[in-house]
């Protein structure tokens, strides 16, 4: 991301719609948490353009810190849908390979803010509005702190429920180590 340019950019599996961005900033204000910005604060970082000089972060950045923090939250048992998922498990299979922290995060940054979508699998028995609402505050508190872009929006979609012992069946399937 380059913040002198009116152009954003987007990684991951593609970018959000306006209604599904809309839909993702009132899921936010009926949970409690506004947006710096929406809230009449400023982020917690000063501006990323000054006298001194010009601050780039790049998209990646942005959707590892996102990974990062929507790991923390108890309840989230691993982000991606199922084939990325798949792959990441693969991955994680050969020696010296490290786990994709941005698996399962998508970005979009402009000049003062980013969008940020992640797709989730939840564990069974925690409350899915909850664990979204957790997701929300730890991702735009870290994205903010972290980077001083403000985030407008969160959007959360679970692909799936974890079920304890899952994994254990799908080991033993496996034809080869």
């Amino acid at each position: 991301m380059t913040v002198d340019g009116p152009n954003t950019s987007t990684t991951g599996s593609g970018g959000t719609s306006a209604p599904a961005r809309e839909q993702g900033r009132e899921q936010g204000r009926q949970a409690g948490r506004e947006p710096a910005h929406v809230a009449g604060r400023e982020p917690a970082q000063g501006p990323l353009v000054t006298e001194m000089g010009r601050t780039t972060i790049a998209d990646s950045v942005v959707s590892k810190i996102a990974g990062i923090s929507a790991r923390e939250v108890a309840g989230v048992h691993d982000l991606g849908g199922g084939a990325a998922r798949m792959v990441g498990a693969i991955r994680e299979r050969i020696p010296g390979s490290r786990t994709n922290l941005q698996q399962g995060v998508s970005v979009e940054v402009g000049e003062r803010q980013a969008a940020i979508d992640i797709d989730i699998v939840a564990e069974y028995g925690v409350s899915i509005v909850d664990l979204s609402t957790g997701i929300r505050r730890n991702v735009i508190a870290a994205v903010e702190r972290m980077t001083g872009l403000e985030v407008s929006e969160v959007n959360v979609t679970v692909n799936d429920v974890y079920l304890e012992g899952e994994d254990d069946d799908e080991q033993r399937e496996s034809r080869v180590e």
